[in-house]
């Protein structure tokens, strides 16, 4: 059975699909697995930079040719990574196999493909990936459209600000107010209710299997892992890293973001 509007199991990719189709780019499926391919690649990058001893006859050269393996990623990409799944049986792991057909293709990158996973467990991967899609969605899809309707019921409250209008206290008559007044309500509603959404941090977990880089202590005990960690997350991925977590994310920004959402909804 092909997917259209008719044979979708959820009304969001069915009847809704026209409405939500630009959300397609960061939470489909194929989405999570280009974002899981961009954080491989980028910390492989950071791996460099550092760098790792075995790294080093890396020219910064080829930087730019590992990005365009997710600045270029195709659905066929993808269909060969849940290829690879069927096989391995875990998502994450697929990526990595991915990964290591495309250093193959290179060429000169074979010394390299053990550490393009190197000390991670699959959350390291999944708790970057999902925040990022989330940080890059509020940012190209979410706020654009909020401000665009903010903008607009101030334009309604500008050109209403002279009709009368009468209001009620108790569902009673009460004093008299203007139509442009009580727009304006909404309009201050909505916008401290994004100021606080945009102030939430859009939060990752990024510290190996129990989050106390134990293996990349062990194998370079030298390196200051947990500030690589914080370089990592917060300036490459443009995130912010939770500094204590077991083996997943606390969610409890994600949460908050979820929350601030739905207090916009519930205002809307």
């Amino acid at each position: 059975m092909e997917l259209d509007v008719l044979t979708a199991i959820s009304p969001i990719d069915g009847r809704y699909r026209g409405k939500t189709k630009a959300l397609a780019a960061y939470f489909s499926e194929f989405a999570l697995i280009k974002y899981r391919v961009q954080v491989e690649v980028e910390y492989f990058i950071t791996l460099c930079e550092l760098p790792l001893p075995q790294l080093k006859g890396i020219d910064s050269n080829v930087y730019e040719t590992l990005r365009n393996i997710y600045r270029n990623f195709s659905e066929a990409d993808a269909q060969r990574i849940k290829d690879i799944e069927s096989v391995t049986n875990h998502d994450v792991k697929a990526v990595e196999y991915f990964l290591k057909e495309e250093f193959d293709k290179m060429g000169g990158m074979d010394d390299y493909k053990e550490f393009i996973h190197f000390g991670l467990t699959s959350q390291d991967i999944n708790n970057t990936s999902v925040p990022l899609s989330i940080k890059e969605a509020l940012d190209q899809v979410y706020y654009p459209l909020i401000e665009e309707l903010i903008a607009q019921l101030k334009t309604y409250a500008t050109e209403w600000a002279n009709i009368p209008m009468l209001a009620k206290t108790h569902g009673q008559p009460a004093s008299p107010t203007r139509l442009g007044k009580e727009v304006m309500v909404f309009v201050y509603r909505l916008e401290q209710q994004v100021k606080l959404l945009k102030v939430t941090p859009v939060s990752a977990k990024f510290g190996g299997a129990t989050g106390n880089f134990n293996a990349h202590h062990v194998a370079f005990p030298e390196y200051d892992w947990k500030a690589f960690g914080n370089k990592f997350v917060n300036e490459v991925l443009g995130l912010s890293r939770e500094e204590w977590t077991t083996q997943i994310s606390n969610y409890d920004n994600m949460a908050a973001i979820f929350d601030g959402m739905k207090r916009i909804d519930t205002i809307l």
